[in-house]
């Protein structure tokens, strides 16, 4: 059944708490968009701009002089392999550094979608850098292949760092594929997956060891330099000093469990400066639980509900409300009230910060209700200008469902509760009797095209909602659906 629980009168909209969106800030929000879109495509330039330069570079240094015979032909293509090979695996290290500016611009989802499809590519420029090389060097030499690659392991100062580092990208690349990391718990591939820091490492002292391709004075040296440099900079940074900054400056402890359906429950924290954290509504935080057989363990969870900063003597609070998906969810359902806590974040393009107009409409499932629970509490927006849709096969799966209805309420949003049992139709996601009665997104929305949309909820079901607004006119900037695969 399909029903309309909540739409404020007037009168309650004029006197509706919250975030209000002032005259200027439509323009505000479509000047923020066009500034993330600028910043996207600035860089989306600079990634390609990246391995032109670093061939470009080679080039200038004298590089082209040796493809005047076979042996030097297969040499150069071979070090052009390597040298665009390795400016991708940086490219990609710094997608996954989880950087604000590329968090803020294309979202963390996005950029992780980046890094994993260069990792095939990078693989393969650097194996045809291996192959290509010890071609050249053998017909330099009059060895086969296979002889060259002994010769340069055995004679070639830190080239074996270089077979070693090869031999660490194949085992990532293998690792990475969907079909071997399903017959792996996460935690396994993820051990795995950490190995591409240690295949740069070893991959980084050949490149200045060997030969004058990085010879002191000339501009790729500088290059390479700054880029690894920088690339090392920005991991250290973002990944291990702002998570403990973080962990240390919140100080959280767990302060209790509360069971909010069947196989639902919130886990709400207390800490010092929450107030730092408010306005993240939608976006995730990444979650260690400091106690036995929880800490190595980590969870992408948002927030739901906006951190309460600390008044007089009480705490601040926040809270994340947790779906049991399987046992390492499932586990955090018996942690003790005073388990410390590690956090890193916020992250991702699901919160006001991908706003580019005046009207919004939020869409969940599942647990996916959760993050646009805080997201409606935070987001300004004027009374009328919100729409929430909340889809469960019934009221049981509507999950803060009650809380959002008083959010509903005070701020002046419409609230459709969407329940009843799932269609079989393709790319439905909306309740077999809306389907029959031949409801869309533009049934509820009817001017949805010109409003900013929020999907949040299982895969499936959220690709045919993003479907629904495509066909509803609803442009790709103002879509926002980000997928918590970290």
């Amino acid at each position: 059944m399909t029903s309309l629980l909540s739409r404020v009168s007037a009168a309650e909209q004029s006197a509706a708490p919250g975030p209000r969106t002032p005259p200027a800030a439509v323009e505000r929000f479509r000047a923020q968009a066009r500034r993330r879109l600028a910043r996207a495509d600035i860089l989306g330039f600079l990634a390609w701009v990246s391995p032109v330069a670093a061939v470009a570079l080679w080039l200038a240094d004298g590089g082209a002089g040796g493809f005047s015979s076979f042996a030097g032909g297969a040499t150069g293509l071979g070090i052009v392999a390597g040298l665009v090979g390795m400016d991708v695996v940086l490219l990609m290290l710094l997608l996954a550094a989880r950087i604000p500016l590329i968090d803020n611009t294309i979202g963390h989802d996005r950029a992780l979608e980046i890094h994993k499809s260069l990792g095939k590519p990078a693989l393969y420029l650097l194996l045809a850098h291996g192959i290509l090389l010890a071609v050249g060097y053998g017909a330099a030499e009059g060895l086969d292949p296979i002889s060259e690659s002994v010769s340069l392991w055995v004679n070639v100062p830190d080239m074996w760092l270089a077979f070693v580092a090869m031999a660490l990208f194949l085992a990532v690349v293998v690792t990475s594929l969907v079909a071997v990391r399903r017959k792996f718990p996460y935690e396994f591939w993820y051990v795995i997956h950490l190995l591409t820091y240690a295949a740069v490492a070893t991959a980084i002292p050949h490149q200045f060891s060997v030969g004058g391709l990085f010879a002191e004075g000339t501009w790729q040296r500088w290059y390479w330099l700054a880029f690894c440099i920088g690339t090392g900079a920005a991991l250290l940074f973002f990944r291990i000093y702002q998570p403990l900054a973080a962990t240390v400056r919140h100080q959280l402890t767990v302060s209790r469990v509360v069971r909010v359906a069947p196989d639902v429950f919130s886990i709400e924290m207390t800490g010092l400066q929450l107030e730092k954290l408010a306005g993240s509504g939608g976006r995730f935080f990444i979650w260690r639980f400091l106690a036995p057989g929880f800490w190595w363990q980590a969870h992408p969870f948002s927030l739901s509900a906006e951190p309460l900063p600390a008044t007089g003597t009480a705490a601040g609070k926040l809270r994340i409300t947790v779906r049991n998906l399987g046992d390492g969810s499932a586990r955090l359902a018996r942690l003790r009230p005073g388990t410390r806590v590690a956090l890193e974040g916020p992250y991702g393009m699901f919160s006001t910060a991908a706003r580019s107009r005046n009207r919004v409409v939020m869409i969940g499932a599942g647990i996916g209700i959760a993050p646009l629970r805080s997201l409606l509490e935070s987001t300004p927006f004027e009374p009328g200008n919100a729409t929430v849709l909340l889809r469960g096969h019934d009221e049981s799966e509507l999950f803060l469902g009650q809380e959002i209805m008083a959010l509903c309420q005070a701020r002046g949003a419409t609230l459709f509760h969407l329940t009843g049992p799932r269609s079989a139709r393709p790319n439905a996601w909306l309740p077999e009797s809306a389907v029959q009665a031949g409801f869309t997104l533009r049934s509820y929305i009817p001017d949805v095209a010109n409003a900013d949309v929020y999907v949040c909820g299982p895969a499936g079901w959220a690709g045919n909602v993003v479907q629904d607004a495509e066909a509803a006119g609803v442009p790709a900037e103002q879509l926002h659906y980000e997928r918590f695969d970290w």
